[in-house]
């Protein structure tokens, strides 16, 4: 169990606005074009301490797994500091690379085929069980020792002020101090139709839906990028809320 409460840093007591991106899946393309909106955004704010939280979910789907990460390790000449939570597709990436017969099925059927593909492996289009442990290997080889690392080090969560920031959600019928790290990630309901009371309101990603979703206790940014074109980024101040998000083209 985790204490969501606790999932702050340094840079949380620092910070003056905090930027929430929401699930990329792929689309390096709309990632340049949100840190380009970003980087706006902060000059025109003159903001003196802005940080940028990344909600997970950077890989599968979309055709530029591989790309987005390697953009996401950096390094950033910006100076600002950013956080980098963990989805569950990046969830069910490494559980393939533990245990690729059990989890490979799953993970080729919702996006985990474009991941490996944009890391130059071959996917035959009839698998059987001998090919997992091979597609894993040929995985293992073909990531960079920089994506290892960025993999390892991500984070469950993040607390700022009065919000906290995770992928999926929480369980409503756990204390805060007492949450599951798979819920943080993979929870659908009962949190999505929650109207409990948290003390904070949970940013989130996840579930698509076609614009942000704004209710009293969440707040929902996955507008489904590697479909729609519309990446979504939060821009939470000291005193207000806005919705940054790129155009399909």
């Amino acid at each position: 169990m985790i204490d969501v409460q606790k999932l702050t840093s340094q840079d949380a007591e620092q910070a003056t606005v905090v930027y929430a991106v929401g699930d990329i899946h792929g689309r390096a393309d709309l990632l340049d074009k949100m840190e380009t909106l970003i980087a706006e955004d902060i000059a025109r704010r003159r903001s003196t301490h802005p940080l940028i939280c990344y909600l997970g979910d950077y890989i599968d789907r979309g055709p530029q797994s591989a790309q987005v990460i390697d953009r996401l390790c950096g390094p950033f000449r910006d100076g600002i500091p950013r956080v980098f939570l963990k989805g569950n597709h990046e969830d069910r990436m490494i559980d393939f690379l533990r245990e690729p017969k059990e989890n490979g099925p799953s993970w080729i059927k919702f996006g985990g085929m474009e991941a490996l593909e944009s890391y130059g492996i071959i996917v035959p289009e009839t698998l059987e069980d001998r090919h997992w442990p091979q597609l894993r290997d040929a995985l293992a080889s073909a990531l960079p020792v920089e994506h290892h690392d960025f993999l390892r080090a991500l984070r469950l969560g993040f607390m700022w002020r009065d919000y906290l920031l995770v992928h999926a959600g929480l369980d409503p019928e756990r204390p805060p101090a007492a949450q599951s790290p798979h819920d943080l990630m993979w929870i659908r309901e009962p949190f999505l139709s929650s109207e409990k009371v948290w003390g904070f309101k949970v940013v989130h990603g996840h579930v698509i839906s076609d614009e942000p979703v704004f209710r009293n206790n969440r707040i929902g940014i996955d507008t489904g990028a590697y479909q729609s074109g519309r990446l979504t980024c939060l821009v939470i101040a000291e005193d207000s809320t806005v919705v940054l998000q790129t155009k399909p083209s």
